[in-house]
């Protein structure tokens, strides 16, 4: 898999689909890799024309871990921020919107349309604050801005995310279906077999729990950026799953709300995940928005 140098870091990237295809990056969200990007939506975006980069987020996967850096645990990161406390973090939501685009000059992108998910629509919109010009369109999907009152899931599915971390390949296939179960919805198939095969594989090529600390300690210590967002004149597209356990639908609202002319598309019995019944619909919302690919 290919790498790019981007400033002290390398990040492991793809690019599929038509090579005169129209830019998109997908940025994935906390603690997953670019493999958790579903090969069916993926197909599907680019038979719409698109050129798409996924990558592996630093610290995650095959990209570079960052050894040595200290963040407390997700636990202890979680118990600061709720008390309103510093969260010591090596790096920012910033830095690693600034990954994206030393990625995009590595591949030759000037611009592209930006769609991420839960962190990675964290990671996005802080793009679209620091870089708008790199920005074409802006998708965010099951994100928040930040703000408290949006960050705290229901607590199943928030001590499931942060739950035992598994010592195998074999205990993670359990512990990523196990987890997707509860995030998926009650209106969509999270396709149990499929989850297997993506946790095992993801134990596989980078099993780094210190990493998925230094990620949690990221988007807390990152300053809430609802107000902020107001400056976006980006055209921007804010998807939520109208079930999400994780990250409640009120993150999606104030989202549209503080992005002038924002549109919010609520996904009827939509968690926090990319199961198969929905990928029609957003591969349809997404070309939508960029204009991209239509019928």
């Amino acid at each position: 898999m290919p790498r790019a140098r981007v400033g002290d870091i390398e990040l492991a990237y793809e690019l599929l689909g038509p090579e005169d295809g129209t830019p998109l990056v997908a940025v994935m969200g906390f603690a997953a890799q670019l493999i958790a990007w579903p090969e069916g939506l993926l197909e599907q975006l680019t038979a719409r024309g698109f050129r798409v980069l996924v990558f592996d987020n630093r610290d995650v996967g095959e990209s570079t871990w960052l050894r040595g850096a200290k963040a407390p645990s997700p636990r202890r990161a979680i118990a600061r921020w709720l008390a309103r406390l510093p969260v010591p973090a090596p790096y920012t939501l910033t830095d690693m919107a600034a990954d994206v685009v030393g990625l995009m000059d590595h591949v030759g992108w000037r611009d592209a349309h930006v769609f991420g998910v839960s962190m990675g629509g964290m990671i996005a919109q802080q793009m679209a604050l620091d870089a708008p010009a790199r920005v074409r369109t802006l998708t965010s999907m099951m994100s928040h801005t930040g703000h408290r009152l949006d960050a705290i899931g229901r607590p199943g599915a928030t001590l499931k995310l942060l739950g035992p971390r598994p010592r195998n390949a074999d205990e993670a296939a359990v512990v990523f279906r196990q987890l997707f179960e509860v995030l998926t919805g009650p209106a969509y198939d999270p396709d149990g077999p499929g989850l297997e095969a993506m946790g095992r594989l993801s134990f596989e090529r980078g099993h780094n729990p210190a990493g998925v600390a230094r990620q949690m300690a990221a988007i807390l210590a990152s300053p809430e950026r609802t107000r902020a967002l107001g400056q976006v004149r980006v055209p921007t597209l804010v998807i939520h799953g109208e079930a999400d356990p994780l990250v409640r639908p009120a993150g999606g609202r104030r989202t549209a709300r503080a992005i002038p002319g924002a549109r919010l598309e609520i996904i009827p019995g939509l968690g926090h995940s990319l199961p198969p019944g929905v990928w029609p619909r957003l591969a349809a919302l997404i070309a939508e928005h960029t204009g991209v690919g239509r019928g």
